[in-house]
């Protein structure tokens, strides 16, 4: 978690050309065949019962796969951008959790790199978005959206995720 700022600080920003929203423009950005592939090993990622088969697929992505990483079924990392994931180690990703790096905006898109740090938890169906770091020890609540970084040792809950306090 060595970056200081916001993940706003940390986004880039690309300026899209013509008309039409960012989206239409996405294979100026990435082949489509390197999206097919990205695809299916997303989806390797996704299905497959085993654990390792699952680094295996993510490694193959570009991910940055820690030892004793945890990817949940149905979890999916970003498909365009990969590559720009790190899970460290003995992190956990939950059930249909999705990890973004991009976003494809009206007049611009947006990269930025996501972290979970070690030994972190992302709960099923939490979306992060791009430029998000979860610091070491983090709790993401499952359902949760997060738009901001998570400090260490911390739980976050809710749409925007928010930091909260532990029951007693």
């Amino acid at each position: 978690m060595s970056d200081s700022g916001t993940r706003f600080d940390r986004l880039e920003r690309h300026e899209t050309p013509g008309p039409r929203n960012s989206l239409w423009s996405w294979t100026d950005q990435k082949s489509p065949l390197r999206v097919i592939y990205n695809y299916l090993f997303v989806l390797l990622a996704r299905l497959a019962p085993s654990l390792r088969v699952k680094n295996w697929a993510l490694r193959r992505l570009g991910v940055s796969v820690g030892d004793g990483v945890a990817w949940g079924l149905e979890a999916t990392p970003d498909v365009f951008w990969p590559e720009r994931i790190e899970l460290r180690e003995g992190c956990i990703v939950g059930y249909d959790a999705v990890i973004l790096c991009h976003e494809f905006l009206q007049d611009e898109y947006r990269l930025g790199d996501v972290v979970v740090g070690e030994r972190a938890m992302v709960g099923a169906k939490a979306v992060i978005l791009p430029g998000v770091r979860i610091g070491a020890g983090a709790q993401v609540a499952a359902g949760s959206l997060v738009t901001d970084d998570v400090p260490p040792e911390t739980t976050v809950a809710g749409v925007p995720a928010e930091i909260r306090e532990p029951r007693e």
